[in-house]
């Protein structure tokens, strides 16, 4: 199975909860590269790359986290990207 790229808009308890580093962790564990950043208007964005399994066991975590609550997610797939391990940025 051939790697995919999304990017997610995450709505909800998503900020002041772990979430970046929750999200950090996982795609560590699943072998996911990409980043994570909080947004002004309080939610989350994220790139994830890797297998389509791999980052649905991330999302999974982030659901399953009992501190974060995910009211609203937007996903849709973006084009691959060279990039090595997955980064926690600041905000924007």
């Amino acid at each position: 199975m051939d790697k995919i790229r999304r990017h997610y808009t995450f709505r909800g308890r998503v900020q002041g909860v772990g979430f970046r580093y929750r999200a950090s962790y996982a795609a560590s564990m699943y072998g996911v590269t990409g980043w994570v950043c909080n947004r002004y208007d309080d939610s989350v964005e994220m790139e994830a790359q890797g297998l389509p399994e791999a980052i649905d066991k991330v999302i999974a975590v982030l659901r399953n986290d009992r501190y974060i609550f995910i009211e609203d997610m937007d996903v849709r797939e973006i084009p691959l990207e060279n990039d090595s391990g997955f980064h926690v940025r600041s905000s924007w």
